[in-house]
C-alpha cells in the first residue's frame, strides 16, 4: 500500500480529513474464518509486501476516550471547516467517509457530516478541499518543480504522514508498526473478517509500563497484506478506545472522473501556494510544513512514550482560542492538560503543545514545567 497519495497535501489538510477513518462492521465481528497458520514475522512481511495502490471503500471511525461528545456546531462537523474544532472532533464520537485511491497521486476522501459533506481531492498537482456547509473551496496547485519524479525513491522520509491526521487503515497501522521494537511484544491473534475480507489479527503489546496504550489489534487482509482495520486498547480496559477500519472496500481503480472537481455555483474559492519544505532537516518529524506556523515539531522519547512537541505557532492559537479548550481540560502548572484514554495533550501557558499516549507527568517533565 503506498503512503505517497498524501505527501503533498499542505498541514490545513489535517482538519478535514480528521473523520476519514473506520469502525470493524459490526455485522462481521462474530464471522469465524480459519486461515493457514503465519507467525508475527510473516505477517508483518505481508504488510511491507503489499502492493495495493487502488480502491474504493467506506470508511468508519469511533473514538471512545472518555471524553464528552462534542456539539456539532462547535466541532464544526457539517458546520464549516474550523480548525480547532475539527482536531477536537476527532477525540470524539463516530465518523463515516468514502475514500478512493489510485496510485500515489490521486485521492478522494468524501467526509460524510450531517447533512453535509466535506471533500478533499488530489489529482496529480492539483489539490481541492470543500465543504458543502458553507458552500466554501480551497484550491491548491504544487509546483511542478516540488512534484516528484519517482514517487518510491524517497519512501523512508517526507512520505510519512502529517502530525494529527488519521487516514486510511494502512496509515494508521504504518504509525503503529514504526514503534516495533524491543519495547513491543508482536503476537498473532485470532483470524477475523473485516469488510468482507478475511483476514489475520497483529496484535502490538507495549513492554513499557509508561504508556496509556495496552494493546494494538491490526486486521491483515489474508491476501493482499492491506491492514483493513485497527484497534487500538488503553491499559487496564477490554474494550478499544479507537477503532479505525474498512466496512466496505472495493480494489479496483476508480474511474478517473472521481477525482475531477469543479466548484458548485456560488461557492466561495480560495487560492493557495503552498511553502513546501525542499530539504527536511534531521531533527523534526518528517512530512511537516510551517504552512500554518506550526513550525517543525521535535519528540523526546521513542517508541509507546515518545511525546511529540510542536512550537509556538498558529496551530497553538487556533487551540488556545478554541471554546472547547476550557471544557476539555483542567489547569495544571504552566498550562491545561487534556486527558483521555490513550492520549494526553499539554498546552502550555507560552503556546507550546506536547502530545503523547503517555500520563500528564510525562508531558509535564518534557515541558519543562514541573
Amino acid at each position: 500500500m503506498t503512503r505517497t497519495w498524501q505527501r503533498w497535501l499542505p498541514a490545513l489538510v489535517v482538519p478535514t480529513l480528521i473523520g476519514a477513518g473506520a469502525l470493524v462492521n459490526a455485522s462481521q465481528a462474530g464471522a469465524t474464518v480459519d486461515l493457514p497458520d503465519r507467525t508475527a514475522a510473516q505477517v508483518l512481511a505481508m504488510i511491507g509486501e503489499s502492493s495495493v495502490d487502488a480502491l474504493s471503500g467506506t470508511l468508519e471511525q469511533t473514538s471512545d476516550l472518555g471524553l464528552p461528545e462534542l456539539p456539532t456546531e462547535a466541532t464544526g462537523a457539517g458546520g464549516g471547516t474550523g480548525t480547532g474544532g475539527a482536531a477536537l472532533e476527532l477525540l470524539t464520537g463516530s465518523h463515516t467517509a468514502r475514500v478512493y485511491l489510485d496510485g500515489p497521486s490521486r485521492l478522494r476522501v468524501q467526509v460524510l457530516d450531517t447533512l453535509a459533506e466535506r471533500d478533499a481531492i488530489r489529482n496529480e498537482r492539483e489539490i481541492w478541499l470543500y465543504s458543502s456547509a458553507d458552500n466554501a473551496a480551497t484550491h491548491i496547485v504544487a509546483p511542478a518543480d516540488q512534484a516528484p519524479a519517482d514517487e518510491s525513491a524517497d519512501r523512508t522520509t517526507d512520505e510519512q504522514t502529517m502530525p494529527g491526521h488519521v487516514g486510511t487503515p494502512a496509515e494508521v497501522a504504518e504509525e503503529l508498526l514504526a514503534a516495533i521494537d524491543p519495547s513491543t511484544r508482536v503476537t498473532v491473534g485470532t483470524d477475523t473478517v473485516v469488510a468482507g475480507r478475511s483476514a489475520y489479527e497483529l496484535v502490538l503489546t507495549p513492554r513499557t509500563t509508561q504508556t496509556l496504550v495496552g494493546s494494538v489489534s491490526i486486521a491483515v487482509d489474508s491476501e493482499t497484506g492491506l491492514p483493513l482495520s485497527v484497534a487500538v486498547t488503553a491499559r487496564g480496559q477490554d474494550e478499544p478506545a479507537f477503532r479505525i477500519a474498512f466496512t466496505q472496500i472495493d480494489l479496483s481503480t476508480p474511474p478517473a472522473a472521481r477525482f475531477e472537481f469543479t466548484p458548485p455555483p456560488g461557492a466561495t474559492v480560495t487560492e493557495l501556494v503552498p511553502d513546501l519544505p525542499s530539504a527536511i532537516p534531521e531533527s523534526g518529524i518528517p512530512g511537516s510544513t510551517t504552512l500554518l506556523g506550526i513550525g517543525r515539531p521535535t519528540v523526546s522519547g521513542s517508541g509507546w512514550d515518545a511525546v511529540v512537541e510542536m512550537p509556538l505557532g498558529l496551530a497553538a492559537t487556533v487551540l488556545t482560542d478554541s471554546p472547547l479548550l476550557e471544557q476539555l481540560t483542567h489547569a495544571t502548572a504552566g498550562g491545561r492538560v487534556l486527558e483521555s484514554a490513550l492520549i494526553t495533550v499539554l498546552v502550555t501557558d507560552d503556546g507550546r503543545i506536547l502530545v503523547g499516549p503517555v500520563p500528564p507527568e510525562r508531558l509535564l517533565a518534557a515541558a519543562g514545567t514541573r
